[in-house]
């Protein structure tokens, strides 16, 4: 941790800070797992709208 003093005697505390990365782009086999899992999702959300609007 860095730390500082002012002229009035305030200390003044700063953080690490981490080391800066970059994301990578995802590979087609990342991006078909995204999209088959968008799928289920949007599947599950479908389901539980349906269920609620038949039970109201």
């Amino acid at each position: 941790m860095y730390t500082t003093i002012n002229e009035d005697g305030v200390l003044n505390n700063y953080a690490t800070e981490p080391q800066i990365y970059y994301a990578e782009y995802p590979t087609i086999w990342e991006q078909r797992q995204y999209l088959l899992q968008a799928g289920f999702a949007t599947l599950l959300v479908t389901t539980l709208v349906l269920v609620g609007l038949s039970v109201s």
